[in-house]
């Protein structure tokens, strides 16, 4: 037998990493007519009114308490309007509640009712060293459950554009940890361990038509938005309130601006408004157009985005900012409110 480590690792771990179910109620398929099409006749299902519950997706998550809180990652569960099932073992289902959902860090607290559960310790985050042994665990494909892989850490710091969630939308994430263990889709809200067995981070995203390239939340942003579930039973974020393009050489020279750099105020393809009613950012007067250049005296750039700079302020913080208005900068002072 084979004195590995890692083996009793797994053996400890394995029980408290689950299955994320997604299902909403859908129209029922009633059968199946046939329409001619480019010289051939294709199959189309005939959709009824009744609706059926029908599963449309599925991750990974791990139970953290004896109670059954649960952590995953946001775009697992991001679908209001679907319904969570969680499965420990092919005979042992319950139905989630998501407690909250962090959709700048990609992290979802859910809760299931009982008692006694299997769960996985809390690591630090903070001390991840390069080389360092990891374990990934996870539902690859949707379809393999409790898929084991080992690695190491790669990288620390990533920044990078994920794709996930029910709109398939793009995030920006930050502080990554990366990993050569194979993450897979299905992974997704599964644990990274330590040689210890405790988590570190929470499995988020890979990288298409590379190999060995994956990536983990650090488990510390997890423990502050745990402690906000704890504190308000909801994860408290502070909201500027404006919808902004961060602006690089090539955005100006296109769009013959004075600036080339800083976040423009600027409404979505769909016409939301630029500053968000009643937000702090209008309450400051902030208006569609202005650049936003920077804030605490941080530049603002593609590097070092807006959002990136408001993640270390909290609620109720006065915040500076410099803006390009009218062919001039000048200072504006806010006070951040709670994202309603």
């Amino acid at each position: 037998m084979e004195k590995s480590p890692i083996i009793d690792i797994v053996k400890k771990a394995c029980p408290a990493v689950i299955t994320v179910v997604i299902s909403k109620d859908l129209p029922k398929v009633e059968g199946f007519f046939m329409i001619p099409y480019g010289g051939q006749n294709l199959m189309v299902p005939q959709m009824g009114n009744k609706k059926q519950k029908t599963k449309i997706g599925g991750g990974s998550g791990f139970i953290i308490s004896k109670d059954g809180l649960i952590l995953t990652s946001q775009h697992v569960v991001g679908d209001p309007t679907a319904d969570y099932t969680i499965v420990l073992e092919p005979e042992k289902k319950y139905p989630a509640k998501v407690l909250a959902r962090d959709p700048i860090n990609d992290i979802a607290v859910l809760k299931i009712q009982g008692k006694n559960f299997p769960f996985l310790e809390l690591g630090n985050s903070e001390n991840i060293e390069l080389g360092q042994t990891i374990i990934a665990i996870g539902n690859a494909l949707g379809e393999f459950h409790d898929t084991v892989s080992t690695g190491v850490v790669s990288g620390l710091s990533r920044n990078i554009t994920a794709f996930g969630g029910p709109a398939r939308q793009a995030e920006q994430l930050r502080g990554l940890i990366q990993t050569d263990a194979a993450i897979n889709p299905g992974n997704s809200g599964g644990p990274l361990v330590d040689i210890e067995g405790k988590v570190i981070g929470i499995n988020t995203a890979m990288v298409m038509l590379a190999q060995n390239i994956g990536f983990a939340i650090p488990i510390d942003y997890a423990k502050k938005d745990l402690e906000e579930v704890e504190k308000y039973g909801k994860i408290r974020k502070p909201f500027l309130g404006v919808r902004y393009i961060l602006l690089n050489k090539k955005i100006a020279e296109q769009n013959k601006l004075k600036r080339d750099y800083g976040a423009l105020i600027v409404r979505e393809a769909l016409g939301e408004p630029a500053v968000v009613p009643k937000s702090s950012a209008e309450k400051a007067g902030l208006k569609e157009f202005d650049i936003i250049l920077e804030c605490q005296k941080e530049k603002i750039t593609i590097k070092n985005p807006l959002s990136a700079i408001l993640r270390k302020c909290e609620i109720n913080d006065t915040v500076e900012l410099k803006i390009f208005r009218s062919n001039k900068e000048q200072l504006i002072k806010l006070k951040l409110e709670e994202k309603k």
